[in-house]
């Protein structure tokens, strides 16, 4: 692996930026972490030191709206390439807060190809979302399928690609992979790492934890009337492990051809709501109270991916299957019953 080789990853302390961080240190890359922890924790990159053997090089905790302390890092650091993890991320709460996504997500993004651009750094693994595909008429989706975002959250991934795919057309010396993943569950398997959302969970697998360890009362289902199997809907969930390596995957595969390049990352397996509370409670071995309510603004039946573009180009697979990431998942809820400490 490439020594001395230095990435930048944004949001490097969140759920999907900490594995990452973990994946890249465990592969000989110098990481260097920007995050404002406004949805994560410093506790996060403490467990990554651990894990690694090695901390990152250096942390900064900014915002990219801070396009002065950002050009700073690119001064202090010869960044080689960047991940680019910062964004809000909630289906839910984009409906209620549109304008505070698209600030975040789309003028982060540009904040970063900015800085980017000023610095000589032409290398970037964007962290998209199979959101963008919306209500598809079918799965499993290929990157050729149509964008159909039904939520600001998905919609300011949609734009945040549009936007990088525009810039590579007029700047052909830069080369970005953008990776349209599915639905990033589970945690490290030592059980150091792993989702600590605030306050109440937003995604099913750190809320079915916390209804197995008695603080939650019971999960609440979100539409049973979808057509599916058992009228839940249904997703492709990837552990957040292989979602970690994709990306470093990637990072080596960044030089294979200048431009715009879109992938999907999921394991093709789609999963009901109903199918993921039994397997959780096999792992966990604790029944699993929920009720099924209306549906929630924004969501649609079914994202499943067909991950055979990546698999040709890469010869990469997801790994791990559903029983590893509740196992996991229910770990590092065991063992860290309140998050990280403070």
């Amino acid at each position: 692996m490439p020594g001395g080789t230095t990435v930048l990853v944004t949001g490097g302390a969140g759920f999907i930026g900490s594995h990452t961080c973990v994946e890249l240190l465990d592969h000989g890359y110098d990481v260097v972490v920007v995050d404002d922890y406004s949805n994560s924790s410093p506790g996060a990159l403490e467990r990554v030191a651990k894990i690694a053997g090695r901390p990152p090089a250096a942390v900064y905790e900014i915002g990219l709206h801070d396009r002065r302390a950002l050009s700073r890092v690119f001064d202090e650091h010869a960044i080689d390439a960047v991940i680019h993890f910062a964004a809000k991320k909630a289906v839910g709460e984009s409906v209620d807060l549109p304008i505070t996504y698209y600030d975040t997500n789309v003028g982060g993004t540009t904040a970063l190809l900015r800085a980017m651009h000023d610095h000589g750094v032409h290398r970037l693994v964007f962290s998209s979302s199979c959101s963008i595909y919306g209500n598809a008429a079918r799965v499993p989706l290929t990157e050729a399928d149509p964008a159909d975002p039904t939520n600001p959250y998905a919609t300011s991934k949609w734009l945040c690609e549009q936007v990088l795919a525009d810039t590579c057309r007029y700047l052909p010396e830069l080369s970005v992979l953008s990776l349209r993943y599915f639905n990033p569950v589970g945690a490290h398997p030592s059980g150091l790492l792993g989702e600590v959302p605030r306050g109440t969970p937003g995604n099913v697998m750190p809320y079915l934890a916390q209804v197995a360890a008695g603080r939650l009362p019971q999960l609440r289902v979100f539409g049973g009337d979808y057509p599916t199997a058992d009228g839940t809907g249904v997703r492709d969930y990837v552990h957040v492990m292989d979602v970690a390596e994709g990306h470093r995957v990637a990072l080596e595969h960044l030089d294979d051809e200048h431009g715009m390049r879109v992938l999907n990352l999921g394991t093709g397996q789609g999963t009901s709501v109903l199918e993921l509370v039994a397997a959780f409670q096999r792992a966990c071995g604790t029944p699993i109270p929920y009720e099924i309510t209306d549906r929630r603004p924004g969501d649609v039946p079914a994202l499943v991916a067909d991950p055979s573009a990546v698999a040709r180009a890469w010869n990469w697979t997801a790994t791990r299957d559903l029983t590893a990431m509740c196992e996991d998942a229910w770990r590092f809820q065991e063992l860290n019953p309140s998050g990280y400490p403070a």
